[in-house]
């Protein structure tokens, strides 16, 4: 596995790896769910590359930029241990020289939900994205499914800015409790990481309801919010139900939608989601 911390370095290196080349972007300290990615990029590419990089640029003030967990020795043994051909782990002023003056600006996709409660911070994913696109030429890049919005805001990029890579999202990794995996878990307290997984059990109990054919999506809301609530360690800042595609809420479940929360647990702020279906297509 070769590592690399320069644009220059990267770029010699891609012109050295066989195609096709899946590119698994991360921020570090990685877990189960980074290396889910890895290896669906494994089964599905030649070869593989993958970034880390703490960005900035997806930061609002007062958010855990210096706080975030880091750990490259670490991260490098994961993926030099699952097989990776390439790390890209530049520093900010490689990716950043000078600052940043010219933003890729994701539109209105960009700013419902996490968008508006994290101003600026798609737009921050849409730049730092694009700049590993064009640095590394992916022809396969892969990211999760639990950061759904950010999925879509990148495969919007891709699609209007005609970047020739395939985005492939995968499935979220879940703990044996539930609770989505992420690398802000390990902010949790013990008596928050054991009030944590009623996140997802709500979840599930609003899929359940729109299942056994609730058609309210504020209903469904409703009661997903109530029993994240119910737990004193957990504090909702939102329940959606809302288009998989342009992320406005809608009034009616219906298949496909996608219910979403964002809940503050101690010092972490953690994000997960679940896919309605109708009775019809349980």
């Amino acid at each position: 596995m070769r590592v690399v911390t320069t644009v220059r370095e990267a770029r010699e290196a891609r012109t050295g790896l066989r195609s096709p080349l899946g590119l698994v972007p991360t921020m570090g300290y990685l877990h189960e769910g980074h290396l889910s990615l890895v290896r669906r990029a494994l089964s599905e590419n030649s070869t593989v590359a993958a970034s880390v990089f703490v960005n900035p640029t997806q930061f609002g003030p007062g958010e855990d930029l210096a706080s975030y967990p880091r750990d490259l020795e670490r991260d490098l043994r994961l993926l030099e241990r699952e097989g990776v051909h390439l790390v890209f782990a530049p520093g900010v002023e490689e990716m950043y020289p000078g600052g940043c003056d010219v933003w890729v600006n994701p539109g209105p996709l960009a700013e419902r939900l996490e968008g508006a409660a994290r101003p600026g911070h798609f737009r921050g994913v849409a730049t730092v994205v694009t700049k590993l696109l064009n640095i590394l030429q992916p022809d396969a890049a892969y990211f999760g499914e639990k950061d759904a919005q950010q999925l879509a805001v990148v495969r919007a990029v891709v699609r209007q800015l005609h970047f020739p890579v395939r985005i492939v999202g995968c499935e979220t990794v879940r703990e044996p409790d539930g609770l989505a995996m992420s690398s802000r878990n390990a902010y949790l307290s013990p008596e928050e990481r054991r009030a944590a997984p009623a996140i997802y059990e709500a979840l599930v109990h609003g899929a359940a309801l729109a299942r056994q054919g609730e058609m309210s999506a504020e209903r469904i809301r409703s009661e997903v919010r109530e029993r994240i609530d119910h737990h004193p360690e957990l504090r909702t800042e939102y329940v959606s139900v809302a288009d998989p595609n342009t992320f406005e809420e809608i009034g009616t479940a219906r298949d496909g939608a996608l219910l979403s929360v964002a809940v503050r647990v101690g010092r972490a702020r953690l994000i997960d989601n679940v896919r309605l279906c109708s009775p019809e297509t349980r």
